[in-house]
Order: structure tokens, then C-alpha cells, then sequence
């Protein structure tokens, strides 16, 4: 049965104390409390702010902080895990400073782009890091349980895979995105198309459209189509707008995820009344039934950056044979998001009037 499914990943049995490197909201947002609900312990904190770095420090009771993450690594080691919470351009400055071997969780995306990625990669690789990208949205409560659906069979053969979001996102609160050339997928949309990937392994190639919108004219792109070749057996796609601005009536944030012998609703709540958000949610229904709610243990926000660092505890200490985010899977992630903006670049076929 669905609702028997686990909704949370492992916890390790002996979790290493935990260095943050970045000090910014996320941080604040998510993490600590995520790790504090977890059970597992931060140990110190650095920031290029060292402000942001004793304001963290004092706010949660860290015991330690360094002025740089060269002196976090001296001081620590590989005893510790790393929490790498900084923009993608900065990845590729911190990797080189960490200890050969330690473990690591990367903040998403891997990089600014797929070249940045290659970077992070081969940083990874040459250092023989344990390093996995917080790609956290496969690990909430809700994807945990489709995701084992799918794998036991209780929808059949995967037929459908559709997200759709039509709700209101106050750009406002991202003023650092104005600048940036790639917006939607690379910051927002990436995090369904890691979830698909998660579900249904990669595509074949993508057609993607992603633009702006005179409602949020400062940014980029705010609307995205997208496409996914799986073949002619399995159909994916992604419809999104971030500027519906006429109430919650008719606003929508959900997977749908259809198969032979059943279909699964997924409501992703944060995206309502952000950053407010509301309650996830599952729905099950094999086919003639009826629909049924399934309970859940969390949400998207902030249970599953328990799940992404649990897993990296635990890859850590030999106790998962993989890392299930780790940065060769991410690093296909960034592959589709690249594809994506490359298929922007294609031009449409012109119809034939004569």
C-alpha cells in the first residue's frame, strides 16, 4: 500500500558534526532547522561576511567559526561533513580548499552552468570527495513515497509525467535574480526537472520555451514549456507561469503521475501564498477507485534537507552503498537544464500556408 511507503531517508547512526559554509538565508531557513529537527549538530560556520558569520554563530548557539574555509578545513579535517550554502559561481573557489576525502553537500544548482558543473565534477573527482548536490525536492516526503510507487509497480508502467504551476511568485522578494541571463529553469523549474529525472530516469532530448513577463518585467524568463522525448510510451512535460495575479481561485502547483493501473496527485504547498506556502500533499487512485489522501510526515520544506544530508551521513560512514544526489547524478541534471536553453536557441517549425 502507498501509505506504507517510507517518506523520510535513514538516519545515521553516528552522524559527524556538521560545518556550514555560507551564512545566508537558506541557511537560516532551512538548514538549521532541518538539521536541529534531524538531531544532527553544527559544529561551526564561515562566511566571506564576517558579520553574517558571528550573527549565525550567536543566533544558534554555534561553537566555532573560522574567518575562511581554508581554516575551517585546517581545523577540522575530514571529521566533519561540509554544508556548502553559497551562490553556484562561488562553488568552484571553496571545493579546492576542502580535505581530500571529506564528505560534502553542495547547495543547488551545481554551478551557474554545465561548464561550471564539468568544474565541480572534476573538482570532486580529483579530490575524491563524498559530495552530493542538495537537489532536495526527491527527498521531501511526498516524492519519497511516489517514487517507491512507481518502483513496486502500484501504478503500473509509467505512462504520464506532467508538473503545472499557475500561481503568483513575488519576484520582489529576488532582487539578486535581476541580473542573471537565466532565471526560471536555471533557479526554479530545475528543481522538477531533478524530480523527473529522479522518477524516470533521463530523457532522450527536450524542447523547451522559457520567457518573460510584462508583470515581472525586471527578470528574465518567469514562464517556462517544456517538453521531454521519452519515446512514445512516456509523456513529460512542464507548464509554468509565475504571475497568475487573480487570487488562489484557479492557482495550481502540482505532479501528475499516471500510470497503467493508477494515478498520483502531488501538491507542492510552498508554492502557494509564498513563502507562507501550504500543506503537501498525495493522492493516490487506482483505476475505477476512488481517490485517497495520503497522510503525510512532512513537507517539501524543511523535511527533506533532512534527507539530503542523512544521506551523505551515511554514504560517509558506509552505511549507503550511494549517493543518491551525488554529483555524477546531479551533474545530468544540469545536462537537461542545459539542453533546455539549448532547444531555446532551435527554431520553431513555420507553418505551410501556400
Amino acid at each position: 500500500m502507498i501509505e506504507d511507503l517510507p517518506q523520510s531517508w535513514p538516519a545515521p547512526s553516528s552522524p559527524k558534526p556538521i560545518v556550514i559554509i555560507g551564512a545566508g538565508g537558506i541557511v537560516r531557513d532551512a538548514h538549521l532547522p532541518a538539521y536541529a529537527k534531524a538531531g544532527l549538530i553544527v559544529g561551526g560556520v564561515t562566511d566571506v561576511d564576517a558579520d553574517r558569520t558571528a550573527a549565525l554563530k550567536a543566533d544558534y548557539d554555534i561553537p566555532e567559526s573560522w574567518p575562511s574555509v581554508a581554516e575551517a578545513a585546517a581545523a577540522c579535517g575530514a571529521d566533519v561533513v561540509y554544508d556548502i550554502a553559497v551562490p553556484p559561481h562561488a562553488i568552484t573557489n571553496i571545493l579546492p580548499d576542502l580535505p581530500d576525502g571529506a564528505a560534502v553537500l553542495i547547495q543547488k544548482p551545481m554551478g551557474s552552468d554545465l561548464a561550471e558543473a564539468r568544474k565541480v565534477r572534476q573538482l570532486c573527482r580529483d579530490k575524491g570527495l563524498k559530495a552530493a548536490v542538495n537537489f532536495q525536492l526527491r527527498f521531501s516526503p511526498m516524492m519519497m513515497a511516489a517514487r517507491q510507487a512507481i518502483e513496486t509497480g502500484l501504478i503500473g508502467d509509467l505512462l504520464e509525467i506532467e508538473v503545472h504551476l499557475n500561481i503568483f511568485t513575488p519576484w520582489t522578494l529576488f532582487p539578486f535574480l535581476i541580473p542573471m541571463d537565466r532565471v526560471e529553469i536555471a533557479v526554479h523549474s530545475i528543481h522538477y526537472l531533478d524530480t523527473i529525472r529522479a522518477l524516470a530516469g533521463n530523457p532522450k532530448g527536450v524542447f523547451a520555451r522559457s520567457m518573460g513577463d510584462p508583470r515581472a518585467a525586471d527578470f528574465k524568463q518567469t514562464r517556462t514549456s517544456v517538453i521531454l522525448d521519452y519515446g512514445d510510451r512516456l509523456r513529460g512535460l512542464m507548464s509554468i507561469n509565475h504571475n497568475h495575479q487573480c487570487g488562489r481561485k484557479f492557482q495550481s502547483a502540482w505532479f501528475r503521475i499516471e500510470g497503467t493501473e493508477g494515478t498520483m496527485m502531488v501538491k507542492l504547498g510552498v508554492c502557494f501564498d509564498y513563502p507562507n506556502g501550504e500543506a503537501d500533499e498525495l493522492w493516490y487512485c487506482r483505476n475505477g477507485g476512488e481517490w485517497e489522501q495520503v497522510p503525510l510526515e512532512g513537507s517539501w520544506f524543511i523535511e527533506s534537507f533532512m534527507g539530503t544530508m542523512r544521506n551523505v551521513q551515511r554514504f560517509d560512514a558506509g552505511e549507503d552503498d550511494r549517493l543518491f544526489a551525488g554529483v555524477e547524478d546531479a551533474f545530468q541534471t544540469m545536462a537537461l537544464v542545459e539542453a533546455c536553453f539549448d532547444a531555446m536557441k532551435t527554431p520553431s517549425v513555420p507553418l505551410d500556408l501556400d
